[in-house]
C-alpha cells in the first residue's frame, strides 16, 4: 500500500509545474527582471514608483522560487503607474459639504513578457490594472493615512498582477 501511495506522489510530481499558493510557474522559468515602473500619474507621489516596484518583487518572492534578477530572464514585468487619484465618495453633512468617506485609487500599465511562451498558449500581457481602498479620515490628516494607504491598494494589484501572470484558472 505504502508503494502506491509513494507511486502515485511521485506520478503526480513529474506530470505537473511548480505550484505556489495557486501560481503555476513554467517548469523552465527560473529567473523574472521586475523593471522599475515610473510614476506618470498626473497627481505624484514621490516614493510610489520605488514601493510599488519594490511590493510587486516582494510578492514574487514570497509566492513562488523565481529568481529575481537585472539582466537577461525567463520573464519581465515592466510598466508604469498611470493614475493615482482620491476622490469623495460620500458627503458627510449636506449644508457642509465635506467628504465623509474617500477611495484612493492606484492605476497600473503592466506589460509581462514570458520568452518561455511558446506554441498556442500565450501567457504574455499587456494590460492595465486598477484597485482602491475606502478611508475616512475621522480628524486625522491624509498625510499620516496615506502610506498605509498605499501600501493596502499595492497588496491588491500585486495580487492581481501577480494572479494575471502565474494562476492559470
Amino acid at each position: 500500500m505504502k508503494k502506491i501511495i509513494w507511486l502515485f506522489i511521485a506520478v503526480t510530481f513529474i506530470g505537473c509545474s511548480y505550484k505556489f499558493n495557486g501560481a503555476s510557474i513554467p517548469p523552465g522559468m527560473k529567473t523574472i527582471n521586475v523593471r522599475f515602473f515610473e510614476n506618470n500619474a498626473p497627481l505624484v507621489v514621490p516614493n510610489l514608483s520605488q514601493q510599488f516596484t519594490e511590493d510587486l518583487k516582494e510578492r514574487i518572492r514570497t509566492q513562488s522560487s523565481l529568481t529575481i534578477t537585472q539582466g537577461e530572464a525567463d520573464a519581465v514585468f515592466e510598466g508604469r503607474i498611470t493614475g493615482y487619484e482620491i476622490k469623495p465618495i460620500a458627503f458627510q453633512d449636506n449644508t457642509r459639504p465635506t467628504a465623509g468617506g474617500n477611495r484612493l485609487t492606484i492605476t497600473v500599465s503592466v506589460k509581462y513578457t514570458n520568452s518561455l511562451d511558446t506554441g498556442k498558449i500565450k501567457n504574455s500581457f499587456d494590460e492595465t490594472f486598477s484597485a482602491f481602498t475606502d478611508f475616512t479620515l475621522e480628524g486625522r490628516t491624509l498625510q499620516s493615512l496615506e502610506q498605509g494607504l498605499i501600501k493596502k491598494v499595492n497588496t491588491q494589484l500585486t495580487e492581481n498582477i501577480f494572479n494575471r501572470a502565474f494562476a492559470q484558472w
